[in-house]
């Protein structure tokens, strides 16, 4: 693994210096400025090559480091990945779809992989081998989801490393051919999470999600659980903090921001037990957040198969909302819902907000911007709905070519109304031991004034 970090870092400083003189490049220069198309895909592939800014490049560089250095560690296909890993986290930093790739430090490279399970790293039964090493691997015969994974076609093999209570444990992950595996019910016989072909329509924000088909509403917060747990891990990051300017006031100024330039930072035998505890808290919390991700993908795919929702700013969420989008992850939650609902053989339909402008429009035309505090659409034609859930239900309306279809909107309204009252009382219900959100807006109201049918009536406290 050490081996592996330093092909890595070195194949990241190559692809840096050939980024460089690829925007140095004179084609590449004409390229940008030439308007989309056959000349413009043309010109940049061709000032690519040019400077050997391409992904069999910087793999042939990661093979000559490896002869020259790494031969008796490493093998041809470990390091062509290593090669294309560094590319692609370059490429996407040039292409402005992720930050500047950063190098590795000392253990900090976790994972390698192979390209065939017939050289390089390989799984043989029970057993992984890789340069004359033979790991076994820890495997419960009861575990269904195990058996049948290892009696498909292994592609190629991954080896991870982990960190739990402090101490590094590996897994071998595998790469296999078909299609996943689904639990089924030992109760009924039947598949645990059934599919429903159908279309769904999702509004997902920062914190909340609002889910609307025939049949079934509802509005929720986005990993409610793992909000309450991440409360221990911000103790121990303010903990970490204490501890660091403690045990180096020198690298600080006198406001307390951390001086420029390279420093050198001293650890207390305390301060790495709360590093290793805080590395093991968001190690659980992310599994445990992958697992209520699935979990919704799941109840959603039990409604309908083709799933339509607006296509999301994730960065503009990370700027607005950093602390809630990093602990509820939506972006990361849109990319589970897709695999699952492409396994169920539908899809993912995303549409542009400029287009359709769902949390401003109503079904009869009108167009109005509105407030983030305002929670609840009303509109002269009558209608009155919580925002998410009205979104949810407009994006349900919504046609292939991204464009809000009026008519089926008015068609379907009648029959769907009662459902997301349904679905806003539920949400906007107290409950003991939890908060309910801001953004939920206020309990619905019947046409007399009087709560909703679920809710609950407020009173209002003044001062004499």
């Amino acid at each position: 693994m050490e081996s592996a970090r330093q092909v890595y870092n070195a194949c990241l400083d190559e692809a840096f210096k050939r980024q460089r003189l690829l925007v140095e490049n004179r084609r590449y220069q004409a390229a940008r400025r030439m308007k989309p198309g056959e000349a413009w895909t043309v010109a940049f592939s061709e000032s690519r090559k040019k400077v050997g800014f391409t992904d069999y490049a910087i793999q042939h560089h990661a093979v000559e480091i490896r002869n020259a250095v790494f031969q008796g560690q490493l093998d041809v296909h470990v390091v062509q990945k290593l090669g294309t890993r560094a590319y692609e986290a370059v490429n996407r930093w040039i292409l402005n779809q992720g930050g500047r790739p950063r190098f590795k430090g000392f253990a900090q490279l976790d994972t390698v992989e192979g390209k065939s399970n017939d050289a390089g790293i390989r799984w043989r039964e029970d057993h992984v081998e890789w340069r004359g090493l033979a790991l076994p691997a820890r495997i419960d015969p009861r575990d269904e989801v195990v058996a049948y994974g290892l009696a498909h076609r292994v592609k190629y093999v991954r080896l991870v490393r982990r960190r739990v209570h402090g101490e590094s444990r590996f897994w071998a992950q595998l790469v296999l051919e078909g299609i996943p595996y689904r639990k089924i019910d030992p109760k009924t016989g039947s598949f645990k999470h059934p599919w429903q072909q159908g279309e769904v329509g999702i509004d997902l924000g920062p914190q909340t999600v609002g889910v609307v088909s025939a049949g079934k509403a509802f509005l929720r917060t986005l990993c409610e659980e793992v909000v309450g747990h991440h409360r221990v891990i911000r103790r121990i990051q303010r903990h970490l903090d204490r501890q660091r300017r403690a045990n180096n006031p020198e690298n600080y100024q006198l406001d307390g921001r951390v001086k420029p330039g390279p420093k050198r930072w001293k650890k207390s035998s305390r301060m790495k037990r709360a590093e290793a505890r805080l590395a093991d808290l968001s190690r659980r919390e992310k599994g445990h957040r992958k697992t209520l991700h699935g979990r919704l993908a799941n109840e959603i795919l039990a409604m309908g198969t083709v799933i339509r929702l607006e296509k999301i700013p994730y960065r503009a969420f990370q700027r607005a909302y950093g602390r809630s989008v990093s602990i509820r992850a939506p972006g990361a939650y849109v990319e589970i819902l897709r695999r699952k609902a492409e396994s169920a053989g539908g899809q993912v339909i995303e549409f542009p907000t400029r287009t359709t402008k769902l949390s401003q429009t109503c079904q009869c035309g009108m167009v109005r911007k509105k407030p983030l505090s305002q929670r609840v659409h009303s509109c002269e034609c009558g209608i009155e709905m919580q925002r998410d859930l009205y979104s949810a239900f407009l994006a349900w309306c919504v046609n292939d070519d991204g464009m809000l279809h009026a008519d089926r909107a008015r068609e379907r309204w009648s029959g769907v109304e009662p459902l997301l009252r349904a679905a806003w009382s539920q949400a906007t219900e107290p409950a003991s031991g939890r908060l309910r959100p801001s953004s939920f807006g206020a309990s619905p109201r019947s046409q007399s004034g009087s709560p909703a049918e679920g809710g609950q009536p407020r009173l209002r406290l003044g001062m004499l």
